[in-house]
């Protein structure tokens, strides 16, 4: 039990401890020093306060004396169902552990035994009104009995706490309000705060109302507020009016021109606020009014606008709501202006615009700037518009939140050309990347020249290498074709028709080889060639290869003319033994050389297309005679397949020996008109439609044999076979018509 000097000491330590927080208001400090005076009191030396945290999940250890440094500050138990502290708080109770080394009803935290607590008690601290604040709690290294006076004392002291620590944070609540305020007030320069007294006379004049109407302090204070009023709102009354006003109803708007001290006007938005004393009295009134006047300029040049503007023209509350639509922008939408206000912009934007719509916005918002994006605006039929919207803070105040003016440009026309542009791009990039074309650009005027890639490497410079120009490009230039190559290039410049030349480039590794180059000037208002753009090809392979390639083909053809010359020394000789009619060694010979026409137009295909033209005016050539004004070819030029000109050819040949010998070419009168032209099917293929028509003969019992022989086998059946061909054969007394019609390939037609 405790002694009579001891219960002394501990009255004396809590009258000690009241008076200190009399003095001090820091909330650390005064529980610091509980801590330190309870602990002298129950002679431990040890003691600490547990603050409840984290709605009641954890317990920090706020304030405490005789702890290492890392407990105090720092140390957060959690609230475990079977602790000490956490049956403390729930039930109210203080806990007392006599020797935690046999304590079985609670988890002592592993923190207290590694400091060598062996006993400790705690006791609950609540607030006015019951709120648990958290635990006091003594602790000792040495056996110790905690006693019911102890334990009374504790609780004594637990319910000082409390009001004391209720206190202390309403004091730093109030202090942390109050310093709020004071730089609020201070620095709220864009709002005007000034108080009047019940006479409506200037008592306390900030520095926003100081920047908004150009008075002094020292100016304004004294001053009617009837002083801010235009002289106007004064002849009508409006100052006395919103100062009753606000008497009877307690506040009233302030929305309206006022008079700053130079005279000139400025739009306010605000409101005037009574105040009262405790009993109810008039104490005066609070006045506070946000300066708008751009914001209303900026609404009236809104207005005309909305009234003229060949843009779509929205205002939108910060909920994304349509308040006003003009009708470029119900156009864009694709609905009605009654359709469009019932809406939000999120309504009519792509889902996958939203998130950058509504960042813009916040942004603009934020910051009170423009704000500028392209979008994708959603039509009632599921057409997507695109657009450029400029997002524009629009009004804001004590009255009306911000809405924002977005100005929204249809972009659709512009982006199809741009993706027009960048698929024509694209394939330009293949195509020269598929054709290994280097290309320059040259500023005439500069000297400055940039090359692609490939350009690089067509020289045999690595890329980067070396800075492109001219002299750069001029020094790799074949000596022997230098002064073509410049000569063309000047006068490509001169003349203003495309640069178009091939020569010779030395290489790096000493070898020569050949380029292709094409390019264009462009020229000023005065004529002058102020810029090149161009391609440049290595064509040295391919012209090795054509080389080759003629070389094959001549022997080839050379070749051909030989064995034909002696199949027919061989037919020849056959006949001789065999005793052949001489109408047999004619029309052999005549097929034989048919062919060797055909041979003759096959070696020159790779310079000179084989035309359909060619190839019947050199079957009718082969007849000899007079034959002008008697026979008539029509038709466009046409290129002929080469795997199909020796059988065609062989079919043209039949058809004009057996004219000459039997029909049109056989008398003076008679006429051939050898017509074609092209068309395409429905597949989209191409084919080519010719008609031979003979007329102006009479048919003999001889030629009707003649005309069913050899070549009109060959028309009718061999054409079909060997060329997919369409063929008919139509002979009547007096005229002849064949049709043949044969696909062609798309390159055919030639230009």
């Amino acid at each position: 039990m405790v002694g009579y000097e001891q219960m002394m000491q501990r009255q004396r330590m809590l009258a000690d401890f009241g008076e200190f927080t009399l003095r001090s208001e820091d909330l650390d400090e005064v529980l610091t020093e509980a801590c330190r005076l309870v602990g002298e009191a129950l002679g431990t030396g040890r003691a600490k306060i547990l603050e409840i945290q984290k709605d009641g999940q954890c317990l920090f250890a706020r304030a405490g004396v005789g702890w290492d440094p890392g407990v105090v500050g720092h140390l957060r138990l959690p609230m475990r169902e079977h602790s000490s502290e956490t049956f403390a708080i729930k039930e109210g109770k203080p806990v007392v552990t006599q020797d935690i080394r046999g304590e079985q009803r609670f988890d002592v935290p592993e923190f207290m035994r590694h400091a060598g607590v062996v006993a400790l008690v705690n006791v609950p601290i609540r607030l006015p009104g019951g709120k648990a604040y958290g635990l006091l709690e003594v602790d000792t290294t040495e056996p110790h009995e905690f006693g019911d006076d102890d334990i009374v004392f504790l609780r004594t002291y637990a319910s000082i706490l409390g009001p004391v620590i209720d206190r202390l944070h309403k004091v730093t609540s109030l202090r942390s309000t109050e310093e709020r305020f004071r730089l609020v007030v201070e620095n709220a320069r864009d709002y005007a705060i000034f108080i009047t007294d019940p006479q409506d006379r200037i008592t306390d004049w900030y520095p926003g109302a100081e920047a908004v109407f150009g008075w002094s302090a020292e100016d304004a204070t004294g001053q009617a507020s009837a002083i801010l009023f235009t002289p106007e709102d004064r002849e009508a009354g409006q100052d006395a009016k919103e100062t009753e006003m606000a008497r009877r109803e307690g506040s009233a708007l302030d929305v309206r021109w006022r008079q700053r001290k130079d005279g000139s006007r400025v739009f306010i938005e605000g409101m005037t606020t009574t105040l009262r004393h405790p009993d109810g009295s008039l104490r005066g009134f609070l006045k506070v009014g946000q300066d708008v006047t751009e914001r209303r300029q900026s609404e009236e040049q809104v207005a005309a606008m909305f009234a003229n503007a060949a843009v779509g023209l929205s205002q939108v509350a910060q909920d994304g709501r349509f308040l006003r639509a003009n009708d470029e922008l119900c156009r864009i939408l694709g609905r009605t202006r009654d359709e469009v206000l019932g809406l939000t912009i999120v309504d009519v934007t792509h889902p996958d615009d939203v998130p950058p719509s509504l960042a813009a916005a916040s942004e603009a918002l934020r910051t009170n700037q423009p704000a500028s994006l392209d979008k994708r605006y959603r039509r009632p039929d599921g057409t997507l518009v695109w657009a450029n919207s400029r997002i524009k803070p629009l009004q804001s105040g004590l009255r009306h939140p911000s809405t924002l003016l977005v100005v929204t440009a249809d972009l659709t026309d512009r982006r199809a050309a741009e993706e027009r542009l960048r698929e024509s791009e694209e394939r330009l990039q293949l195509a020269v990347d598929v054709g290994r074309l280097g290309t320059w650009d040259w500023n005439t005027e500069t000297g400055d020249i940039s090359w692609s890639d490939e350009h690089y490497r067509i020289l045999g410079y690595k890329v980067g290498e070396v800075t492109p120009s001219y002299e750069t490009w001029a020094a790799r230039i074949h000596p022997d074709d230098f002064s073509g190559t410049e000569a063309a290039l000047r006068r490509a410049g001169n003349e203003r028709h495309d640069f178009v030349h091939s020569y010779r480039f030395l290489h790096p590794d000493g070898s020569v080889r050949w380029c292709d180059a094409r390019g264009r000037f462009f020229y000023d208002q005065n004529g002058r060639p102020v810029r090149m753009v161009g391609t440049l090809q290595d064509t040295t392979e391919r012209r090795e290869w054509a080389e080759r390639q003629s070389v094959l083909v001549e022997e080839l053809q050379h070749r051909t003319r030989n064995l034909l010359t002696v199949v027919r020394a061989i037919a020849q000789q056959t006949m001789a033994r065999t005793g052949p009619t001489e109408e047999f060694r004619q029309q052999f010979n005549d097929r034989l050389a048919a062919l060797s026409r055909v041979q003759r137009l096959l070696s020159r295909s790779d310079q000179e297309p084989i035309t359909i033209h060619a190839l019947v005016q050199t079957e009718l050539d082969a007849l000899g005679g007079d034959m002008q004004g008697r026979v008539a070819l029509e038709g466009p030029p046409v290129k002929l397949r080469k795997r199909s000109v020796q059988t065609l050819a062989l079919a043209l040949h039949e058809l004009a020996t057996n004219a000459r010998k039997y029909g049109a070419l056989a008398n003076e009168q008679g006429e051939l008109w050898v017509s074609w032209d092209t068309y395409s099917t429905e597949e989209g293929e191409r084919r080519l439609s010719l008609i031979w028509l003979e007329e102006g003969f009479t048919r003999s019992p001889k030629g009707s044999r003649a005309q069913r022989g050899y070549g009109r086998e060959l028309i009718e059946k061999a054409l079909p076979y060997a060329l997919q061909a369409r063929t008919s054969y139509e002979l009547s007394e007096t005229e002849l018509r064949c049709s043949i019609d044969l696909p062609l390939t798309d390159d055919t037609k030639t230009r």
